[in-house]
Order: structure tokens, then C-alpha cells, then sequence
């Protein structure tokens, strides 16, 4: 079953986010994930949730995204990430 990942992200450090995006895009690729959203314009229709920056990626099924998520490669983008930006990061099951 297809998975996403959802991420709610604030950039803290835009310059160093860059070599983030870099690392992860590369990643993602390398585990079969590839990008739904990318940062559009976000616009709140309901409740007060108003987040700067949001990424949905899409894996063929959970254990390719969990095994993204746990890759050295991943890894490393995101030791850069953490002193660049503020993340929240979820995996959904999507419809088969």
C-alpha cells in the first residue's frame, strides 16, 4: 500500500536548508520516494493551523519510507536539517 510522508517545516537557516534539500532529494530518490509537494503556497481553510513550509512525499509502501527515514544517507541530511530548521514528520498509509 502506498505510504506518504508528511512533513511541517520551519526554516531557521535558510542557506544551510539548501544543502539539506540536496541530501534529501537524493535520498528519496534512492529509496523509490519521489515528491508530491514541495513547498507551494499554503493557504488554511479550516482552524488556525498555518505552517511556512510543507513537503508530502510518496513511497510505494511503508517499509521503503521507514527504510528512507532510517538510511545513513537520510541520516546525514538530517544533522544539517536539525540546525537549520524546526520539523514535524509523519508516515500515512494512503489508498491502495
Amino acid at each position: 500500500m502506498t505510504a506518504y510522508v508528511i512533513v511541517e517545516m520551519t526554516v531557521t537557516d535558510p542557506v544551510r536548508i539548501e544543502e539539506y534539500r540536496k541530501l534529501a532529494g537524493a535520498s528519496i530518490a534512492a529509496h523509490g520516494g519521489r515528491f508530491v509537494v514541495r513547498g507551494g503556497q499554503t493557504e488554511v481553510l479550516d482552524g488556525d493551523w498555518n505552517p511556512q513550509r510543507i513537503v508530502v512525499i510518496v513511497f510505494p509502501d511503508r517499509d521503503r519510507a521507514r527504510a528512507w527515514r532510517n538510511s545513513p544517507e537520510y541520516g546525514e541530511a538530517c544533522r544539517i536539517r536539525d540546525r537549520a530548521a524546526s520539523t514535524r514528520m509523519i508516515l500515512v498509509e494512503g489508498v491502495a
